[in-house]
């Protein structure tokens, strides 16, 4: 088995002849949350710390659960469910390594600071965008009204 590397920024099984990778950001969700999940829940801990474990076959693991599953989002909870009992099954199958992309929800905390200034830029980019439709609109006025100026009208005595 390949030995337990958290440092990793990206996700290839060496004992596999296929390699996979994913994001780096899926990869560190799962892994925070683990982490996070053994500082609280002892038994946890003790499966987490499995050196037979390690957080490639985790992914591909899941990944093969979503694979299999037919589905093509799931709830955090979902997923994380997974990954913790990966960990806590001793003898489970992995599956082959799965090439794909996985997206993930980013949930930003923003301060009030930032969402007023992001209000202020939102009003301001909406005002420059009526301005300049407004300036085209008059620019196609004026252009409309030069063009019909500029026609010289027939005359009945050029004939």
């Amino acid at each position: 088995m390949a030995d337990r590397d958290n440092t990793s920024d990206d996700l290839r099984t060496p004992k596999n002849k296929y390699t996979m990778k994913v994001s780096v950001s899926f990869k560190n969700a799962i892994q925070s949350y683990l982490e996070q999940r053994a500082e609280y829940d002892e038994l946890f801990a003790h499966s987490y710390r499995n050196p037979l474990k390690n957080i490639e076959d985790c992914i591909t693991y899941i990944l093969n659960y979503v694979q299999k599953s037919g589905c093509n989002g799931f709830d955090d909870d979902e997923i994380f469910g997974q990954a913790v009992h990966y960990y806590d099954e001793a003898d489970i199958e992995i599956g082959k390594p799965i090439d794909c992309k996985v997206v993930i929800n980013h949930h930003v905390e923003l301060t009030e600071e930032e969402k007023a200034q992001a209000r202020r830029d939102a009003v301001k980019r909406a005002e420059d965008e009526a301005y300049a439709k407004l300036k085209q609109q008059r620019e196609k006025a004026t252009a409309k009204r030069t063009a019909t100026i500029q026609q010289p009208q027939p005359s009945l005595f050029d004939f």
